[in-house]
């Protein structure tokens, strides 16, 4: 977790509004009061619950599964209608490494309760699960411990775990792909008054968007005021960042008849929403994908009254794998708000850690702050939003830039980025810097290159205009796919006879691709260099710029440049069995034997 700071000092510290008191409202006039009472804990035969008097979340006992969370007069923002193991739940995707199973996909349930801490101040629970050899091959092979902690006056609740692989022969080698905590709010809301039965539950499901005429014909009269309450409290509206935030679809937009499946199961087009004015647009989750550094405070928002917000505030990346520019998810249609710890999500799997046979290994992920905000007399749409800027004061981190004495600004180079097909369109992202976001950006390559491949003329062209942003495959005729070839055209005034040339190629991201390099003759059976197979980022159909970082030397023999203007690079990605093998470049440079030769930059 970083250093020996106190548990309590750290999470007081996600605070910097500069008005934290214990006890008081210690945020904005106008947002939810904060309430003097101290936290108290209540432990029953299957739940778990503890209430600091702003609001009460309930756990499942002893899985550890938060069932429910209790707040400004509403009784669950978490989605009712689903079971209660698919609320909020910690999870795992792991792999057998002497050849088990794979990809296997596990919520963590705790098997014990325990009571860590218990005051008025502070309240905090575990709920672990252990692992012996007899759960090989069922089970994660890890120690768990799940902990959440509330404090008093404190409006939200902390989650960490505590994962462990004991250094026993007994213990098998695996590979943690993801672990994350997810929780699924309500789309629909009923007033906190009224309790549905279990009938009632059942024709929900049945019937999610109840027409008059079945209203009317209902002779019980919870059931017709049930169904009144049944557009409440919406969490629609939702924020990843000042420039990404909007009203979402809902879940029912993407199933059949609403939705049309596109390319892979994530992406889908919207053609009959509930929402009409959404129709036409693309909703799929990699959209929404932050780099960590971003990563930092994202959620929903209810912005029917009384306006609330439910945020995801992440304190440190320090526990996240891939540093300050790996991208993972964040929330999506659900609705959805999820806190990344592992993900192979523009990696693939060598950011996975990879444990072995009884080797000892430990590690803490957390803690995230789930924060919870209201507008006390709220109405109004502006009103709402500040619920997004009160979120943002929450997290304590804070990211400056350079300047002279030692910090630095690094400018992104943008390459072309097309404009998506009007078919396939997310409103949110027109006009918008983050424009490689939008769906299926990788099949406008075939259309502006139909006959011929990328050539790029150093000197005369613009990368801004004439570098595709990847270099994708092309769909051929028969409904197959080909690899491509890039050109790249220079002039050497001589050519150094004593010495080898270098190509540095440095990659942005890739995808089950490989680089060759010819030069000069696009026709030898041999490349001066083959990269092999290789990167796993998926950054491309993910809506990513950039995945694992590659660099690649080549030695360039001066026997086979020519002095003069006819010299060309020919750059192939040679893989093409499906639309994803692709390599994106972060740079090229041409580098003469020595200082005396001039050196092209590309």
């Amino acid at each position: 977790m970083g250093g020996r700071r106190n548990f309590g000092s750290l999470m007081r510290s996600i605070c910097t509004c500069g008005d934290f008191q214990r006890g008081t409202s210690g945020h904005k006039k106008g947002f939810g009061s904060m309430s003097p009472r101290g936290v108290k804990l209540q432990i029953q035969d299957r739940h778990v619950v503890i209430d600091n008097g702003i609001f009460q979340v309930t756990l499942s006992n002893p899985a550890g599964i938060v069932t429910g969370i209790s707040y400004n007069g509403i009784d669950n923002l978490l989605e009712v209608l689903n079971d209660e193991s698919n609320r909020g739940y910690w999870d795992v995707v792991w792999n057998s490494l002497d050849g088990g199973k794979t990809g296997v996909f596990e919520v963590i349930s705790g098997t014990k309760f325990e009571v860590i801490k218990e005051t008025e101040e502070q309240v905090e629970v575990s709920f672990s699960r252990p692992w012996e050899p007899s759960l090989q091959g069922k089970l994660v092979p890890l120690n768990i411990d799940k902990r959440f902690i509330v404090l008093r006056g404190s409006s939200g609740f902390y989650s960490y775990a505590i994962y462990e692989h004991l250094g026993l022969p007994e213990w098998p080698a695996f590979s943690l792909g993801e672990t994350r905590i997810a929780f699924k709010l309500r789309k629909e809301k009923y007033n906190h008054s009224l309790t549905p039965s279990i009938s009632l539950k059942w024709l929900i499901v049945g019937k999610a968007d109840p027409t008059p005429s079945i209203l009317k014909s209902m002779c019980h009269r919870e059931i017709q005021n049930a169904f009144k309450m049944w557009r409440m409290h919406k969490f629609h509206y939702m924020a990843v960042a000042d420039n990404r935030r909007r009203f979402m679809p809902l879940p029912d937009d993407r199933l059949p008849g609403r939705g049309q499946p596109l390319a892979y199961p994530e992406a889908v087009l919207l053609v009959n929403p509930k929402e009409p004015e959404l129709k036409g647009e693309v909703d799929d989750k990699y959209q929404y994908s932050c780099e960590n550094k971003d990563l930092r405070v994202h959620g929903w928002i209810s912005v029917e009254s009384p306006p609330v917000g439910f945020w995801q505030i992440t304190p440190s990346d320090e526990f996240r794998s891939g540093g300050p520019l790996k991208q993972n998810l964040s929330s999506h249609v659900g609705p959805t708000c999820l806190a990344m710890f592992l993900s192979g999500h523009y990696a693939g799997d060598d950011l996975s850690p990879k444990i072995g046979q009884g080797e000892a290994w430990k590690k803490v992920f957390g803690p995230v702050f789930i924060y919870l905000n209201s507008v006390v007399g709220g109405e109004s749409g502006d009103d709402t939003l500040t619920l997004w800027e009160d979120a943002k004061t929450q997290d304590y981190q804070f990211w400056t830039r350079a300047d002279e004495n030692g910090y630095f600004n690094i400018n992104a180079i943008q390459f072309y980025i097309p404009d998506p097909d009007p078919k396939y369109i997310n409103r949110l992202y027109i006009n918008h810097p983050d424009r490689f976001r939008q769906y299926g950006l990788w099949e406008r390559y075939a259309e502006l290159y139909p006959n011929e491949d990328l050539v790029y003329t150093v000197g005369v062209s613009d990368y801004r205009k004439d570098w595709f942003f990847a270099q994708v495959t092309k769909r051929k005729n028969d409904n197959t796919f080909q690899g491509t070839t890039w050109q790249i055209k220079f002039k050497l005034d001589n050519v150094d006879q004593t010495g080898t040339y270098k190509l540095r190629v440095a990659i942005a991201s890739a995808t089950l691709g490989e680089l060759q390099v010819r030069v000069n003759d696009p026709n030898t059976n041999r490349p001066l260099f083959s990269s092999g197979l290789f990167g796993r980022d998926n950054a491309v159909a993910r809506h990513g710029i950039h995945g694992l970082y590659w660099l690649f030397n080549v030695d360039i023999p001066n026997a086979v440049l020519t002095e003069g203007e006819n010299n060309t690079i020919y750059m192939t990605q040679a893989r093409g069995q499906t639309p994803w093998q692709n390599l994106m470049y972060d740079y090229i440079r041409f580098e003469g034997p020595s200082t005396d030769v001039p050196k092209a930059v590309i």
